[in-house]
């Protein structure tokens, strides 16, 4: 196994502190393992008992690695019974998803949001033409028409010991395509291994995760994380540790782009501001980030909810914002909503 030990070297902290764990995959660049530990040590027993499971299912908050894990398996398992000479070679392949023991279902084409073919084989190599010739397919949706495309490629013969089918947010599927591939997980290709990740159970049918092997993957500590922010100013590092939330790709993606940082800052500030004002003109202003479904609402509602213990917000407050969380979540007026969580605070 790759595994690479990293020892954060800050005075600051103690030295069970300082321990950073990196399982270092060189199958995909820049997909180094932040933490989860115990996670991978039970893969790993997996593999080296011949205990592999034909469906794994990662579940866990955004951001949290789950995906990386996945893949960092998927490798392990498609390099079993290679020479090691060749290692390199299916390490490149995987980079490219161009390993035809790999199959990946991640970023789908969307009408309108997503239609550049490079930008979806980044993550994806599983077949999507049939979306191009649907106009309907305009929602992150995974259809009983992806299911029977994959499902093509499933029964392929395979090169090595195992192939691999990676899909990403599996709660995605619509009722008929959950049903399609149920069918499939009772009765799966011989060698074919499922890797499967979701950030909620409640959006699966109880019969898929049942047969699955389920991973729990947790958020991580301020010391498993500080180390991937050692260059950051001080003020930035505690906010992005803040926001982060235990998510080492949030604390990447924050770390790394500074417009993303500005704005986040900006929406937290915001946030803040809504609690402190008593003018309902004022919050109505501030609410209208939420008009519009998208990553702006969203972040904007995380940071309400961050900004919530900072304020210290009664429990009428927390009430109210936890309505308007459910609602924002069903079809339901999103302007309305607004006004009404305005009023109730």
């Amino acid at each position: 196994m790759n595994r690479v030990l990293v020892e954060a070297e800050r005075n600051t902290r103690s030295a069970a502190e300082r321990k950073l764990v990196i399982y270092s995959s060189s199958m995909v660049k820049g997909r180094a393992i932040v933490g989860h530990a115990t996670v991978l040590e039970e893969l790993e027993r997996d593999l080296e008992a011949l205990n592999v499971a034909h469906a794994y299912l990662f579940s866990g908050p955004e951001h949290i690695g789950k995906t990386n894990v996945a893949h960092w398996f998927a490798t392990e398992l498609l390099l079993k019974g290679v020479p090691e000479e060749k290692h390199e070679n299916v390490q490149t392949r995987m980079e490219k998803l161009t390993h035809p023991d790999f199959l990946s279902l991640d970023q789908l084409w969307i009408e309108g949001v997503c239609e550049d073919w490079d930008t979806i084989a980044k993550t994806s190599n599983a077949p999507q033409q049939h979306r191009a010739k649907k106009p309907a397919a305009k929602t992150d949706v995974i259809s009983i028409d992806d299911v029977r495309s994959l499902q093509e490629r499933l029964y392929e013969t395979g090169t090595g010991q195992y192939r691999c089918c990676f899909i990403r947010a599996v709660g995605r599927m619509q009722t008929a395509a959950a049903n399609a591939f149920l069918k499939i997980l009772e009765e799966p290709p011989e060698g074919l291994v499922f890797l499967l990740t979701t950030q909620s159970f409640s959006t699966l049918p109880p019969t898929i995760i049942s047969r699955t092997r389920v991973v729990r993957m947790q958020r991580l500590s301020y010391a498993e994380l500080a180390p991937l922010l050692e260059d950051a100013e001080e003020e930035d590092r505690k906010f992005i540790l803040h926001i982060a939330q235990g998510a080492p790709g949030t604390i990447c993606a924050l770390r790394d782009n500074p417009d993303l940082l500005r704005e986040h800052k900006l929406l937290h500030s915001k946030a803040f501001s809504f609690w402190q004002s008593h003018s309902l003109k004022d919050r109505l202003q501030i609410l209208v980030h939420l008009h519009k479904r998208g990553e702006e609402s969203d972040r904007f509602l995380l940071h309400l909810a961050l900004t919530i213990r900072e304020h210290e917000v009664s429990s009428g407050g927390v009430k109210a914002f936890n309505r308007l969380v459910r609602g924002l979540g069903t079809n339901a007026h999103r302007q309305l909503l607004a006004q009404q969580f305005a009023l109730s605070v």
